[in-house]
């Protein structure tokens, strides 16, 4: 059986990112965006703030964060081994 989604809030999600070079430019109610700039240009993630973030959701932003960062990298940190 595969890994399991880990349980996440919006605050682990920003600290994450933030070790990916995102810095958090604006939050805008219960959603925070995060922006870093590379050569290919801005690269901006929104993420919702809360307190558990649902699965579902939490699989959107990892395929969404996959974009910008290797997702073997990101793995570690959205899954259980």
């Amino acid at each position: 059986m595969g890994a399991k989604l880990r349980v996440l809030s919006g605050r682990a999600l920003v600290s994450i990112c933030e070790q990916f070079g995102f810095i958090a430019v604006s939050q805008n109610g219960s959603h925070v965006k995060m922006r870093r700039v590379s050569i290919a240009g801005a690269e901006t993630l929104t993420l919702p703030y809360h307190n558990k973030i649902p699965k579902g959701t939490l699989k959107a932003i990892f395929n969404q964060a996959s974009r910008y960062i290797p997702a073997t990298d990101l793995y570690q940190h959205f899954y259980n081994s």
